[in-house]
């Protein structure tokens, strides 16, 4: 648990009696999977803390430290293999919780705990990776809570959730961590330019950490968007597919963010650190398409956990993004 959750965890311990379902809902990059997993420990722990944080050796921390307790369910997107015939192929990261998996979970749960009247927990993150079907057959066991079991969602993207499945859940708001905070942990992390990580990760410290550990592929990445019109979208696509559909989206967000902002305002908010380039491009951009590009890029979003072909997606989105710009008078 990180020092600016505290809050959060004393608003959920503080409770007489927690309810079946908590709804953990916050930006990306915040630690709110972390909490849940902790939550989850302190739920299960036979012997926890004055602070309800879980003891760490008594057995059911020991089984929970070893990914083995028998009363833990984690539903996340699976890693399947890309293919039966080559099992050495690397796994392909599946985009959403299928109904296959929630049909497991309804029969593990029809079984008996393996302690006696013991709770049972089960996190499901990031929960808007769940599909209609098996967000639907998620809603039927909220509707009708098996006996001491306790749901936890963990979602950056509470409003892709079915509204039905929301009320059935008590929501924690996880707001950023002040920016002082943010600073001071990630500087006991050992980054550099933190202040810049930061900012590029719109105030969230774990997404600022990731960033930093990914500098040189991140400043690449920049390099190619500064070079507007002429930026070779087949080139480029392959190292934004590199970072993660979502996060690749996330970054050229922010990026015409600030180009919209220098061109409207002459003001940054992610990347103060390029402000000459964005100032350069953003004389030649065409706001209208600009504020059209915006859109699609909400758009594409929406469609992160879907099984696209990620390349071609971004191959398509870079083309549109050379189109912004005005072509250079030569006098």
């Amino acid at each position: 648990m990180y020092s600016w959750q505290q809050s959060q965890w004393q608003q959920i311990m503080q409770r007489a009696s927690l309810p079946h379902a908590l709804l953990l809902r916050g930006r990306e990059g915040i630690g709110k999977h972390e909490l849940a997993i902790k939550l989850s420990q302190s739920l299960l722990c036979a012997a926890p803390k004055v602070d309800k944080t879980a003891c760490g050796t008594c057995q059911n921390c020991v089984w929970f430290a070893e990914e083995g307790h028998p009363d833990f369910k984690l539903i996340a997107p699976e890693d399947v293999e890309t293919s039966d015939e080559a099992p050495k192929k690397k796994a392909a990261k599946k985009s959403q919780i299928s109904v296959a998996q929630i049909r497991q979970l309804i029969d593990y749960l029809s079984l008996s705990s393996h302690q006696v009247n013991s709770r049972r927990v089960v996190l499901i993150s990031p929960a808007e990776t769940l599909n209609t079907a098996s967000a639907n057959a998620l809603l039927k066991m909220l509707e009708e809570p098996p006996t001491n079991t306790i749901f936890l969602l963990v979602t950056s993207q509470p409003q892709r959730l079915l509204a039905t499945i929301i009320s059935r859940c008590q929501a924690i708001d996880m707001p950023l961590p002040a920016k002082a905070d943010s600073l001071h942990w990630l500087q006991q992390q050992g980054i550099s330019n933190v202040e810049q990580a930061l900012n590029l990760a719109g105030g969230a410290p774990l997404l600022a950490l990731q960033i930093a550990e990914e500098g040189d592929l991140i400043a690449t990445l920049t390099k190619h968007l500064s070079q507007g019109a002429q930026l070779d979208a087949f080139a480029c696509a392959p190292l934004f597919t590199g970072l993660g559909m979502g996060r690749a989206i996330d970054a050229l967000q922010k990026w015409v963010f600030d180009l919209a902002a220098c061109k409207l305002a002459q003001q940054l908010h992610y990347h103060l650190s390029h402000s000459n380039a964005l100032q350069a491009l953003s004389k030649s951009v065409n706001l209208s398409l600009l504020l059209r590009f915006q859109q699609q890029l909400l758009e594409a979003k929406k469609l992160v956990n879907h099984p696209l072909n990620n390349e071609l997606q971004l191959e398509n989105i870079l083309l549109q993004y050379t189109q912004l710009f005005k072509p250079v008078k030569l006098r």
